[in-house]
């Protein structure tokens, strides 16, 4: 009998040692805070602001030979003034449509670079939680996944600045 209890004390506290390592991340924090992902917003602004002035411009030189017309219109014939009027219409539709494809185009390479940044921070924190020996790394969100946590297991501060650690590099 005392060999069976001396057993189960035994297995008892081996088991109670095997204690899980359990810590969370605020998502949004350090989704945010992650330097390629604000590199990334920074390429694309100054990407937008080139788009904006090209098609500033664009419009600028459509609108100048709109005027020249409105100007000069009044001494053409009916049948140039229609040709006329429906060339600019048509030109018109084309700008319109390239800068649409233009902008298509940029924010689905904006959503592409957006989405490997995603990728790059789940494996990085995939990696972290295997080297630090975690059971479980949760992600805290605004959608409740993590209502409270100790701030003693908020790892988000350090795996941020590792994180960023492995992005200058």
């Amino acid at each position: 009998m005392k060999k069976i209890i001396l057993a189960l004390v035994t297995v008892f506290v081996f088991t109670s040692c095997d204690q899980q390592k359990i810590a969370f991340i605020d998502n949004g924090e350090l989704i945010n805070d992650y330097q390629g992902k604000i590199d990334i917003e920074a390429k694309f602004k100054v990407k937008d602001s080139l788009f904006k002035k090209d098609t500033d411009s664009i419009g600028m030189a459509f609108q100048k030979e709109v005027k020249n017309y409105q100007m000069n219109g009044a001494k053409m014939s009916t049948k140039k003034r229609q040709e006329t009027e429906q060339q600019l219409g048509q030109k018109q539709q084309m700008l319109q449509q390239q800068i649409q494809m233009q902008q298509q185009a940029m924010q689905q390479e904006f959503q592409v670079a957006i989405d490997s940044a995603l990728v790059k921070v789940k494996d990085f924190v995939t990696d972290y939680g295997k080297k630090n020996n975690y059971t479980y790394i949760l992600g805290k969100n605004e959608a409740g996944s993590v209502m409270y946590g100790s701030d003693t297991n908020d790892i988000t501060k350090e795996v941020t600045e590792a994180l960023n650690a492995t992005y200058t590099k």
